[in-house]
């Protein structure tokens, strides 16, 4: 069978993603249940790190292990990419000992130089330019709150970075709408977010403006990791960018928050927002769990009648 690689939000189509929320929730469900569904029995898992994680690593280690497959997690020290083995030559080595790898690096051209030289699915655990992993639990969270979100409005408010690029290119797959608000200077880049149109998302000077009519407020810390030298100036400039109950209350009366985490309160967002009755954060957070379980069988098992079966039950 064709080898498919998840590194962007868009790799997968509409289709694929619907298929993919209704199996997600099937296997939260089993879960939940305490009944075992263990398909990747004689599995391994890779993981590749060369930025540090605490939910993207857990998430995905736990899954892999309740799915009854194996993990083995590597850092850059751990590998001859430390000492400037080429990217391809590991990829060649890794992925004929293994079945899939999930890899958490800084340029997204490094996660594509290696699934063009990989036998096996790769994952992108989230590069400088995208985290298609996030926006997949975040919007079954959506989902599993609110229904479907076609048609609905996302405010994005902060930075634009791989977090936002990866919702725009979702409003794009499933048909729904972005507002984005960002200091000056920090605005959406189109070719590095990867858009083909303008079409499902609008830009605001003014994040109250954003915020209107939103179904989902969220956002992301202001300092990304690589950006440390940029801290100090960053709190400047993104000052009037926190997200409060003003901002909360000019959206949906029943919109919800989220935040991908680490949140830094006080910045970003403030406790009384993330704290409180809108925020779906740790909902979000466990759904990361759930929906790379069901993206680690789809890529490695064939769709079959039973996992059709259990998509329809939601």
């Amino acid at each position: 069978m064709q080898v498919r690689h998840y590194l962007q939000f868009k790799d997968f189509t509409r289709e694929e993603y619907d298929y993919l929320f209704g199996r997600a929730r099937w296997i939260k469900d089993q879960f939940k249940r305490y009944i075992p569904h263990m398909p990747l029995h004689d599995r391994t898992l890779a993981m590749i790190f060369e930025k540090h994680s605490t939910r993207t690593r857990v998430s995905f280690e736990a899954g892999m292990l309740q799915m009854g497959g194996t993990v083995i997690n590597l850092t850059s020290r751990d590998t001859q990419l430390s000492r400037g083995e080429p990217i391809e030559d590991v990829a060649r080595v890794i992925t004929r000992m293994v079945d899939v790898v999930m890899i958490r690096t800084y340029e997204q051209t490094i996660i594509e130089k290696f699934s063009e030289y990989s036998r096996v699915p790769v994952i992108n655990g989230l590069t400088n330019e995208y985290h298609p992993c996030q926006i997949l639990a975040d919007i079954l969270t959506y989902i599993e709150h609110r229904g479907s979100i076609q048609g609905k409005t996302v405010a994005w408010i902060g930075d634009s970075n791989n977090v936002c690029n990866t919702w725009l290119q979702a409003a794009e797959v499933l048909d729904f709408n972005v507002h984005v608000s960002t200091p000056p200077g920090y605005e959406v880049e189109p070719e590095r977010a990867g858009l083909f149109s303008h079409a499902h998302y609008e830009e605001f000077p003014d994040p109250m403006d954003a915020a209107k009519g939103a179904d989902l407020i969220t956002t992301d810390v202001w300092t990304s990791m690589g950006q440390e030298a940029e801290n100090e100036k960053r709190k400047k400039a993104f000052a009037d960018w926190c997200v409060d109950a003003d901002m909360m209350r000019a959206a949906q009366k029943d919109a919800l928050f989220m935040h991908c985490l680490p949140a830094h309160r006080g910045e970003e967002v403030t406790a009384e927002v993330i704290d409180g009755p809108h925020s779906v954060v740790w909902d979000e957070a466990e759904n990361r769990l759930h929906a790379q379980k069901a993206l680690l069988e789809f890529l490695l098992m064939p769709r079959n009648q039973e996992a059709e079966t259990s998509r329809k039950l939601f």
